[in-house]
């Protein structure tokens, strides 16, 4: 699979799971060493921090098909994936954002989300 059909898959499946609410449905997108960043404040300790920092938000929702992405390979064959788009919380009017990933391979074709970063586009 090339970088460019991951980026998507991941993007769709990613993005889906959260519009539908299911947080849990992304534990398996993360170990215990991951670490999101969201909006300079870093949030450590895996899957269940990171979820619960997520689902404290509100109820988010995505137009998926107006995203753009860039992915790059990084040594090791792991990957930097950034995605810019815009969201909605709780029915409010739309934000931009900008979320970058560092997917990392594990087992056979792979991956987990290594790094996460996460800022709106407030300027």
């Amino acid at each position: 699979m090339s970088a460019e059909d991951l980026a998507t898959q991941f993007v769709s499946h990613y993005y889906s799971t959260v519009d539908s609410g299911n947080w849990q449905g992304l534990a398996s997108l993360y170990q215990p060493q991951s670490v999101l960043t969201f909006e300079g404040t870093k949030i450590e300790g895996g899957a269940q921090n990171i979820i619960q920092k997520w689902s404290s938000i509100g109820r988010l929702v995505h137009n998926i098909g107006a995203f753009r992405k860039d992915i790059q390979q990084t040594p090791g064959g792991s990957m930097i994936l950034l995605v810019t788009g815009q969201l909605v919380v709780d029915s409010n009017p739309p934000l931009n954002f900008t979320q970058v990933f560092h997917l990392v391979p594990f087992g056979a074709g792979q991956f987990y989300i290594h790094n996460e970063m996460f800022r709106l586009s407030l300027a």
